[in-house]
């Protein structure tokens, strides 16, 4: 199957103890770039999430995007900061002998002050988040992976469409090319009668210049590579896999020789399919560039 590079997943697991969500998408990249966003308590499990998304994703630029929600009280626990709560109380104390006020510091003022008291997450047991990380990553990888397969199916059908109908200028090009060669013959005769009147004409000499000319406009080589690009394309997208770069690289070689057939076209419909076989190749191109 072809997979696009362009994806969505997301997905949400529930707990008694808390909700993890997370969400990806994904665009065009050269390579295969993860970016991670999860709270500091899932930093442990960095190395397994990108080796997990590794077994559905081979090129991309990925945003992964983690939260969680705690439902239990227990995992907070309240902190006294002693020596915050001391230079609070020695500054006001300095505060008040330099002013000479009277220093009405209570104990419930003072502890209103910030840092004063903190609460502080507790540690929780890594093998039991990584279960349930391990459980939505999964659900949303398999969302994003079936998005990527959906949206590379549409890209593959288009691509198909796209070389049939290069085909057909291949096609017509190859068919044109002896009637271009035998208009070319009768110009010459036709010319070559209204220079020398009823003087015999030298058939030879005419098989000499349409040999040359048949020379310059010979494009049999290059519609035979084509054709073979042509084809070689076809098979890849059928067989599917990560095939993105293989048909970037096979749409190189067929713009190069789609270039060279128009600039030896000599002929206003030759040139007419040339070009509209370099612009479906040029929209082709454009579209390998979605798939992985």
């Amino acid at each position: 199957m072809i997979k696009s590079m362009t994806g969505f997943g997301r997905s949400e697991v529930l707990s008694s103890e808390r909700k993890i969500s997370v969400e990806m998408k994904s665009v065009n990249h050269r390579y295969l770039d993860i970016n991670i966003r999860m709270p500091k308590k899932f930093s442990f499990s960095e190395a397994s999430i990108r080796s997990l998304v590794k077994e559905y994703a081979e090129r991309g630029k990925l945003d992964i995007f983690i939260t969680c929600e705690d439902y239990t009280a227990d995992n907070l626990s309240l902190r006294y900061n002693r020596d915050i709560a001391a230079s609070y109380y020695g500054y006001l104390k300095e505060m008040a002998g330099e002013f000479s006020l009277e220093n009405d510091i209570t104990v419930s003022r003072l502890s209103r002050y910030p840092e004063v008291f903190t609460l502080e997450e507790q540690d929780a047991d890594e093998n039991e988040l990584w279960t349930d990380l391990e459980k939505a990553l999964r659900e949303a990888l398999g969302r994003f992976s079936d998005s990527r397969i959906k949206e590379g199916e549409n890209l593959k059908k288009d691509l198909l469409e796209k070389l049939d109908e290069m085909l057909d200028h291949v096609g017509f090009i190859e068919e044109r090319a002896p009637e271009i060669l035998k208009e070319y013959r009768e110009k010459l005769y036709e010319r070559i009668r209204e220079l020398v009147a009823d003087a015999s004409i030298d058939d030879s000499r005419i098989l000499t210049e349409a040999a040359v000319y048949a020379d310059k406009i010979c494009v049999d080589e290059e519609l035979v590579r084509l054709k073979s690009h042509i084809n070689t394309m076809s098979k890849a997208l059928s067989s599917g896999g990560g095939v993105g770069r293989k048909l970037d690289f096979i749409a190189q070689e067929m713009n190069r020789e789609a270039n060279t057939i128009l600039s030896k076209a000599n002929d206003l419909a030759t040139s007419d399919h040339a070009i509209e076989l370099k612009t479906g190749i040029e929209k082709v191109r454009e579209q390998i560039q979605n798939i992985e």
